[in-house]
């Protein structure tokens, strides 16, 4: 697979502001990681929409995947209790 762009969509990017700034790192991490493989191991597709989910210690990030335009948008990012509510 080639590189993708990733695209935080702007309620993501407030959610990630009320993270810890260690959190955050964690976090970042992992989504810069999309980049080279949007879909990584420990990767699981929702069910219940075409999105993808990783987790990240007790957080989940939320996504979709494009390969035709190779754009991996981050749609949500939270919790494990509250994030797919």
């Amino acid at each position: 697979m080639g590189n993708y762009a990733v695209e935080i969509r702007r309620s993501a990017i407030k959610e990630l502001d009320g993270l810890a700034r260690a959190d955050l790192g964690r976090v970042m991490s992992r989504i810069r990681a999309l980049e080279a493989n949007p879909r990584p191991a420990g990767a699981e597709k929702l069910t219940a929409a075409e999105q993808f989910r990783v987790r990240q210690g007790v957080y989940r990030i939320l996504y979709e995947v494009d390969d035709t335009r190779r754009i991996v948008t981050i749609v949500k990012i939270g919790h494990r209790r509250e994030v797919y509510r």
